[in-house]
């Protein structure tokens, strides 16, 4: 088996335990798989279609790609790939960049405004094609990021869960990639040699609080390669009497068990009767 061969195998199986664990897809769900032309989203449509031939539970794929007008974006490429390897597709118009644009004072980062909107446009989507799950290309570096961001910047513990029920109830949003590192995905993508589309909007903005978290986590990660993945699995095994959110802990009601003591007195007592009776 070749190398390239070797990391794909550890891709979908990582996928595999993290859709197993999470119990991500079920018989007869409907699966759109948000793909935005990058890397990870390339990767995440690649390991749901390779499950969809192997697994036990029968489910639909659809690729959804939600043309956002962006100045020179090649509209061509996803249709062709897509096309090419008779993947059932969508493209979903919506301008937001001009939405965008106009809202965000120049220099700003425009990512929260932009991620809103298009994450309302997917979701409305998913309804009008009947899709039961919303799969994104997230990964275990992207929830990483997410955790330390909101204890940075919104003084709280949370970050992207591999599965989660949308605020209003109306669709579930699946991570299948949320056990895999971001440099075995970008690894894999250059051995597929996936037509990758870069997002001019945002991702080359200076200054991004999260490319500040990724150059901490690529910092980490070079002087040990499990921080990464032991500070992912410590979301998996979280000890609420061990933080202090009195939400998730009882703090008030606790109170001491101990078995009835013993008076100090009396307890010296029968210290002295015992040395009495070893010296006797």
């Amino acid at each position: 088996m070749t190398n390239a061969a070797k990391r794909l195998k550890k891709i979908h199986r990582l996928v595999g335990r993290a859709v197993s664990d999470y119990q991500m897809i079920e018989d007869g769900d409907k699966i759109m798989a948000a793909i935005s032309g990058g890397k990870d989203s390339f990767l995440m449509l690649d390991a749901l279609l390779h499950l969809q031939r192997v697994a036990k539970v029968k489910f639909e794929v659809v690729a959804v790609n939600m043309d956002q007008k962006q100045p020179g974006f090649p509209e061509h490429v996803l249709p062709r790939y897509l096309e090419e390897n008779n993947i059932p597709y969508f493209i979903l118009e919506k301008d937001t960049y001009s939405i965008v644009k106009a809202k965000v004072p120049e220099g700003k980062t425009t990512c929260a405004l932009c991620s809103r909107l298009r994450r309302g446009s997917l979701y409305g989507f998913a309804e009008e094609i009947g899709a039961t799950k919303i799969a994104l290309g997230h990964h275990m570096d992207d929830i990483v990021e997410t955790m330390f961001l909101n204890m940075f910047f919104q003084a709280k513990l949370s970050a992207m869960p591999p599965k989660l029920l949308s605020d209003d109830k109306r669709n579930i949003i699946i991570r299948p990639l949320a056990y895999c590192r971001e440099k075995d995905i970008a690894k894999v993508a250059k051995d597929r040699a996936y037509p990758i589309i870069p997002c001019n909007l945002c991702g080359s903005q200076e200054g991004l609080k999260r490319q500040a978290a990724k150059a901490m986590l690529e910092e980490w990660d070079a002087q040990d390669p499990d921080r990464v993945v032991n500070i992912f699995r410590s979301l998996q095994t979280v000890k609420p009497s061990q933080l202090a959110d009195t939400n998730l802990f009882d703090f008030a009601s606790l109170n001491i068990e101990r078995p009835t003591l013993i008076p100090l007195s009396n307890l010296a007592d029968a210290v002295n009767t015992e040395i009495r009776l070893k010296e006797a």
